[in-house]
């Protein structure tokens, strides 16, 4: 996993354009890569997060690193370049609530799928798969869509969305 001291870098909030377009494919697997997924991880864990996409420390890269529990409690801590996103055919909704350092305060419930992997690449460009359920399901859904432009938030009807937007304005954030 991480090989390297990481660096915390500051969370990207709702509204920066990083966070609102599909991020670009990694091409190169190299030093960069691997300190960009140090860093990713120093600034997750200072936020406090189970999850972290690229795009939430500013930087347009298909990465995401995550350190969350599965259903069976399981802590499970990796990180995915250039995921692909899998989910059932035949989808048992999970409806527990969501949030997120980009968006900090507030939570809603959202349903997903409630068992999901993801397929890609390692920091050096070997293969691999992570399954999951439970919050490590969500978490490998939340942080995908991170990578194509799309927030929790922007899943849920507008009203709503609304509501909680003006919530996290009034919230500090978090410090890194």
């Amino acid at each position: 996993m991480q090989t390297r001291s990481g660096t915390p870098r500051p969370i990207t909030r709702y509204g920066n354009p990083v966070l609102h377009r599909r991020c670009a494919d990694v091409t190169a697997f190299d030093d960069d890569l691997a300190q960009l997924v140090a860093d990713m991880f120093a600034s997750m864990a200072a936020a406090n997060g189970v999850g972290l996409a690229a795009n939430q420390i500013g930087v347009d890269a298909r990465v995401f690193v995550v350190d969350c529990p599965d259903a069976s409690g399981t802590n499970v801590v990796g990180h995915v370049v250039n995921p692909v996103l899998h989910l059932p055919v035949t989808r048992e909704l999970d409806d527990d609530t969501e949030g997120c350092l980009s968006v900090p305060g507030p939570h809603a419930a959202l349903p997903r799928p409630a068992t999901s992997y993801v397929t890609g690449f390692d920091m050096t460009g070997n293969p691999i798969r992570i399954d999951g359920t439970g919050v490590l399901a969500r978490c490998l859904q939340h942080e995908t869509d991170h990578l194509d432009g799309l927030l929790y938030v922007d899943r849920l009807p507008a009203k709503q969305r609304k509501k909680l937007l003006a919530e996290s304005a009034d919230h500090p954030g978090v410090g890194v």
